[in-house]
């Protein structure tokens, strides 16, 4: 019997371009603003299915290890901060990626542009790791032109790689125009027939530094807030990059049976012209803000189009969706905490999805007001965690700051003024929202249902049941570029120890781990850079 025309057909795998900006905001997009031009990926959207209540974590590495490995980052050791240019950390060896899981279902991959997932070893590089091509950066943030990468003073190299050697006759061209090319020249030498393709586009657009050619900033000239003139510009050239991408699939052969995922990694940072507004808070947070997407799926595949899903959907979601629309069956997905998302997504229906670990966070700076007492004997709310059950969302210890930021200020801002919160109530450690009914996490209803609260704890302990040791190694000195040539490159040998790690889950209680936290002042430092989006 025919398949109807909506039906993916068993025997052609579909193409998946999974497309990720970095730091894009809520509402740095033009269906969400009305100072950000977007007609492209606004008619992608309009055409498709917008993600509505769609959810990513607050900062890069975690979003990418949790697309890659489809797994929470409490799984994977991931669950503190970055992973820094110079650490020896990267994805655990033993977890099967996406990426090696679609290889073993016939498709040709690759990965152009932002890696961030730990280098420190040739066995991490995303060559390794289930890429058959790879051109982009190692590291979280490179120059738009120089592909110079900083991890501090006097600690800058390149990175900009081509598989696994240094591109250096790439310098001087602009990092989004270069991967749109590399994209577009992938697309023109694969056979569409011959091979189902998946390509991960990992923009390090619209990251600081706010670079993009003169021309694009013109159209934004009326902007107030230079930092968000700068911005708009660069989400323009990622709107024309993805236009041109679109334009190629259609062109050679690849559109009708492709599927195009369009998400950010996080937040944006209103200091550096991103807007989530909205919604409360910013990159780095555990505030709506933070981790709540932006997200759209595009395809001639989807069964019910225009329009707009409600349906909770989480990043580690796309790991077994990809592999259940690659011909994947349940055996390849076991151990991943995502869902099979596709049927909702394309038909409407509901999500498999009932509830998020949004994160536990054992090493994070604790919360002074938190303890075991106010978690009512069942978990020390010193501890940054958060989690989202139904309609329900809990946060414990220091989520971050939780201002909300109107669009279209903060020109000259003092950095020192963000610890001004006007609306959080001071000496708390835990919050209660309905995310339903108050989208923007205005009204705390953490002491109108301690019912719920309580719930929601057991939960958190549930979950942390199941969390591996956290994977956060000190700085080898032997990373610095200048020891490597002037580049970003591994600097270990593939028969040193794979993991140096600083903090052991087992036998140890939660006082033990605060206390150890506490005394690491290196963890307070590098948390006060990340909260200031110096990475």
């Amino acid at each position: 019997m025919l398949s109807e025309p909506w039906q993916l057909p068993r025997h052609r795998p579909p193409h998946i371009i999974f497309i990720m900006t970095d730091d894009q905001g809520f509402n740095d997009i033009g269906y969400h603003s009305s100072d950000i031009m977007t007609p492209a990926l606004d008619k992608l959207a309009a055409d498709g299915v917008k993600l509505e209540n769609y959810y990513i974590q607050p900062i890069c590495t975690p979003s990418r290890s949790q697309l890659i490995t489809g797994r929470y980052q409490i799984h994977t050791g991931l669950q503190h901060s970055i992973i820094r240019p110079r650490q020896p950390s990267c994805l655990p060896f033993d977890l099967v990626t996406l990426p090696q899981r679609l290889q073993e279902l016939g498709y040709s991959t690759h990965l152009v542009g932002k890696w961030h997932l730990g280098f420190y070893k040739k066995e991490c590089l995303p060559t390794r790791r289930g890429f058959d091509t790879y051109f982009g950066s190692l590291t979280g943030s490179v120059n738009y032109y120089t592909y110079d990468s900083c991890d501090g003073p006097n600690m800058c190299g390149f990175d900009l790689h081509e598989g696994e050697s240094v591109a250096w006759g790439q310098r001087g061209k602009y990092s989004t125009h270069l991967y749109t090319q590399r994209v577009r020249k992938i697309l023109a030498t694969h056979d569409p027939q011959s091979q189902p393709l998946f390509i991960f586009l990992s923009f390090q657009a619209v990251h600081t530094p706010l670079q993009s050619p003169r021309e694009y900033i013109y159209p934004y000239r009326g902007l107030g807030n230079v930092a968000r003139r700068k911005y708009a510009a660069m989400v323009s050239v990622v709107d024309e990059a993805v236009r041109n991408i679109t334009y190629a699939l259609r062109k050679y052969g690849y559109y009708q049976n492709s599927v195009i995922i369009f998400t950010t990694d996080n937040g944006g940072q209103p200091l550096f012209g991103g807007s989530n507004w909205p919604l409360r808070g910013r990159k780095g947070t555990y505030w709506e803000g933070g981790i709540r997407g932006l997200g759209f799926v595009h395809s001639p595949l989807l069964r019910k189009k225009r329009r707009v899903s409600k349906a909770l959907v989480h990043i580690t979601d796309w790991y077994p969706t990809l592999v259940g629309l690659a011909g994947g069956n349940e055996s390849l997905m076991e151990g991943v905490d995502g869902f099979n998302v596709w049927e909702a997504i394309s038909e409407g229906k509901e999500s498999p999805r009932l509830e998020i670990l949004h994160n536990i966070d054992p090493l994070y700076n604790q919360a002074r007001s938190g303890s075991l007492q106010r978690g009512y004997g069942i978990w020390n709310t010193a501890i940054q965690a958060s989690i989202r059950v139904g309609d329900w969302k809990l946060l414990t210890g220091d989520p971050g700051y939780g201002d909300w930021i109107p669009p279209q200020i903060l020109p000259g801002f003092p950095n020192g003024w963000w610890n001004l919160e006007r609306h959080t109530a001071a000496r708390k450690s835990v919050w209660l929202f309905n995310i339903s009914g108050d989208p923007y996490e205005r009204f705390d209803v953490s002491e109108q249902r301690p019912d719920v609260v309580k719930e929601l704890l057991a939960r958190l302990v549930h979950y942390n049941r199941t969390a591996v040791p956290v994977r956060y190694p000190s700085e080898d000195p032997r990373a610095d570029p200048h020891l490597n040539g002037g580049a970003w490159v591994p600097w270990v040998g593939d028969d040193e120890v794979n993991w140096d790690s600083v903090y052991l889950k087992k036998n140890l209680d939660w006082k033990t781990k605060l206390k150890q936290s506490k005394g690491r002042s290196f963890f307070r430092r590098l948390n006060t850079r990340i909260m200031s989006n110096r990475i």
